[in-house]
């Protein structure tokens, strides 16, 4: 059955509506359901808010402009991991990031903190960051809806990493479009606020160095970790950055003798932590 990403607003959400109205498609689902799926009347599927559950809906009325549905059944279905992860992130080019944002989603990602740095490939001027933020989370909530996450992951607006990690970024809130606004205030976003239970950087193997953070394995056995991943461009962390990462508080993890590509990076180290909670 389609799967769709029904936008909140401030002042309604389907977690808010009564089983049995009657609501009207955001332009963006209506487009994709009706126009290219060629879907009609009496047509099912699925909507998820952000706010957790799924609901069943029936179109009740098509036409050029518009397109409305009726709510049929809540279904209070969470898909999230047993984990909080957040993966500061440094941007890359292209299909490289979309790719590395997908599939961090798909595994089942909390938020992505976007980030540049001194080796990193992607700068973005300030006129280009609201159109890169709301591309970046449409390929997330686009992964939700493939995937049945129906809580999608918060792409958090970019910073320098010096900057990040100089700040104490608890209880700050989050930079992040406006298409995904107001789950941010909710109860399951805010845990990202505090303080994550380790913080790890994930980094090139060096010899001498510990393959995994002492304490991960026990960690990944508590109720709902908390884990924070550092991820660095193609070109790495600069020493600097190393240095001031290891400062905040990161400790190594070297996963397998081999370099990853950043994109590949994410999937590698979010697949990991989930067979470490099994």
């Amino acid at each position: 059955m389609r799967r769709f990403f029904y936008a909140p607003d401030t002042e309604a959400s389907l977690t808010t509506t009564a089983l049995g109205e009657v609501v009207t498609l955001p332009e963006s689902v209506q487009h994709h359901w009706c126009r290219v799926l060629r879907a009609a009347v009496g047509d099912q599927g699925m909507l998820f808010d952000g706010f957790g559950g799924e609901y069943l809906v029936e179109l009740e009325q098509i036409s050029k402009k518009s397109a409305t549905v009726r709510l049929l059944e809540a279904h209070d279905i969470e898909r999230t991991a047993p984990m909080l992860s957040k993966i500061a992130l440094v941007m890359s080019r292209g299909d490289r990031m979309d790719y590395a944002i997908q599939k961090a989603t798909e595994l089942g990602v909390s938020a992505i903190q976007l980030l540049s740095s001194h080796h990193g490939e992607v700068t973005l001027k300030p006129a280009q960051v609201e159109k890169k933020l709301l591309h970046w989370q449409q390929v997330a909530l686009s992964a939700c809806e493939q995937c049945g996450l129906n809580r999608p992951p918060l792409i958090i607006a970019p910073q320098p990493i010096d900057s990040w990690l100089a700040a104490d970024t608890s209880g700050t809130g989050f930079a992040v479009s406006e298409v995904v606004a107001p789950l941010a205030p909710s109860p399951y976003y805010q845990q990202l606020l505090r303080p994550a239970d380790m913080r790890v950087l994930l980094s090139v193997p060096a010899a001498g160095a510990p393959a995994t953070p002492p304490s991960l394995k026990s960690l990944m056995q508590q109720d709902t970790p908390y884990i924070e991943l550092l991820i660095g461009p193609e070109g790495g962390l600069s020493e600097a950055e190393h240095e001031q990462a290891y400062g905040a508080g990161f400790e190594p993890w070297q996963i397998g003798a081999r370099v990853m590509r950043t994109e590949t990076a994410p999937v590698v180290a979010l697949a990991s932590l989930q067979a470490l909670l099994i």
